[in-house]
């Protein structure tokens, strides 16, 4: 597993004894970006990557980062010890050894001794969320709080935000670190897990609510007897097209829940809460399916018949509007779309162009449908018709709704249509849009009566620059032909 190393000293029998400790009441502090072994003032042990909150006058107030939203304030720790300095490789090479010292032991000196270690190559992984002290393949020493993996005993240590981690298998060694407070809500959610268990081995049904027996497939029934008074055409299928609901067991009970899916390894439930017997229930899931199957109402559905060219001819027409310069054979390498019988239910889908499989539009309705043909048709259009000059606006602290505007451009297109890219982000997040700027706009005499038209488009309350921002910019006016 991994990379081997030539180590031959006995893991289980090693102790590491910290012994150059730096005190934060005497100001001494780490340099930015160290990572650090931390004796908190309560007296726990854990590590974090210092993050000073000024590079200027006191340093000494920060935080320990362990990860994203994970870290230890300054005011909450006692000392610190370097642990990224030391490599333990020759001491790891010999076979005799059981203890290694970073610094020397003096009866002045606040120490730390740490043992118990375990490795991941014997398949012996830490606890999920458990903080522990590395010894790396490289002989260096790390720590990291264990990660595990979909796959049996496989995971990381994440040791910084954006889940940067200790890949198991560059880890020769770990011993688990002091408890804290990420781990013990881990071990209550894992005990809160078998308590739960243990409840749910002979769950209780309550008669009101349970009267017609513990099968989802009855209460839909019932439901669906309800709907085709109104729907002559509803099916169950239908139905269920919504997220669905299901018979759980929760708290050594049954319960009606919406299932969303299963998340971390668990299935999800949100309990159902709007009534406390069965008729209730029936009657909530006839409100709450009654606009899907509405919609599937065949002249709703399918209002301009069974034959798909019908919309992608409407589609077509729409988007040749606008985008002048398209043909339909643009279109053949992008979605293909049909009305297929799918399990006796007729049904919008759709294909990738060169692929065999397919899917189900799911409540789609017929305009709708050609709403989403025209989105596919216009950026066929834009694709077969590539950038040749860019014009990227200048400005400077522009706030976009919390994240900052990074990039603003127009650009020409080899038709002499235009689009205009507008880029945003924050630290952890971004994105892009781009959006055509349609003829009607070109029709405009003035570049002031221009702006007006295409800043309904480009609105500046959404996406930063307004007209105070555009009007006096003379090479952008130049750009676009004015």
């Amino acid at each position: 597993k991994g990379t081997k190393t030539m180590f031959v000293c006995d893991y289980k029998n090693l102790q590491l004894s910290f012994n150059e400790f730096h005190d934060i009441k005497k100001g001494d502090m780490p340099e930015y970006g160290d990572y650090c072994l931390i004796e908190l003032k309560d007296g726990r042990y854990t590590a974090g990557q210092w993050y000073p909150k000024s590079t200027k006058g006191d340093s000494t107030t920060g935080c320990f980062s362990r990860g994203l939203g994970d870290s230890n304030d300054a005011g909450e720790v006692a000392k610190w010890h370097y642990l990224r300095k030391y490599d333990l490789t020759n001491c790891l090479e010999n076979e005799k050894i059981e203890t290694i010292k970073m610094g020397e032991e003096a009866e002045d000196k606040h120490n730390f001794l740490i043992g118990g270690f375990k490795s991941v190559e014997d398949d012996e992984c830490p606890k999920k969320e458990q903080f522990c002290l590395l010894i790396l393949k490289d002989g260096s020493l790390a720590a990291g709080r264990w990660n595990p993996w979909r796959e049996k005993n496989a995971g990381g240590f994440i040791y910084a935000s954006a889940l940067a981690m200790h890949n198991m298998n560059k880890v020769w060694a770990w011993a688990p670190l002091s408890p804290d407070d990420i781990f013990e809500r881990e071990e209550e959610r894992e005990r809160e897990k078998l308590r739960e268990a243990e409840l749910n081995k002979n769950p209780k049904t309550d008669p009101e609510k349970f009267k017609y027996g513990t099968k989802i497939d009855v209460y839909y029934e019932k439901a669906l007897e309800k709907l085709k008074k109104d729907y002559p055409w509803a099916t169950m299928k239908q139905m269920k097209k919504r997220p669905a609901y299901i018979i759980a067991k929760r708290r050594g009970n049954y319960i009606f829940g919406l299932d969303n899916g299963i998340f971390n390894g668990e299935q999800v439930v949100s309990e159902w809460t709007e009534g406390s017997t069965a008729d209730e229930f029936v009657d909530f899931l006839c409100e709450y399916t009654r606009n899907t199957v509405k919609n599937y109402d065949p002249e709703i559905k399918f209002k301009y018949g069974m034959d798909i060219k019908v919309y992608l001819d409407m589609a077509y027409d729409n988007v040749k509007k606008d985008y002048r310069w398209l043909d339909k054979s643009m279109l053949k390498k992008t979605w293909q779309y049909d009305i297929w019988n799918v399990d006796g239910e007729y049904e919008f889908v759709r294909r990738y162009y060169d692929e065999k499989d397919f899917n189900v539009i799911d409540r789609e309705i017929a305009d709708d449908l050609i709403r989403s043909v025209e989105y596919d048709y216009q950026q066929a259009a834009l694709n077969a018709n590539p950038v040749v000059e860019r014009y990227p606006v200048q400005f400077s602290g522009v706030d976009a709704h919390g994240w900052n505007l990074e990039q603003y451009i127009f650009l020409k297109r080899k038709t002499g249509d235009f689009t205009v890219s507008v880029t945003a982000g924050d630290r952890c997040a971004g994105g892009s849009r781009e959006f055509f700027i349609t003829p009607n706009c070109f029709e405009a005499k003035t570049y002031e009566e221009f702006l007006d038209r295409y800043l309904e488009i480009v609105p500046p309350g959404s996406f930063g620059l307004g007209k105070s921002d555009l009007l006096p910019d003379k090479d952008l006016k130049k750009f676009l032909g004015y």
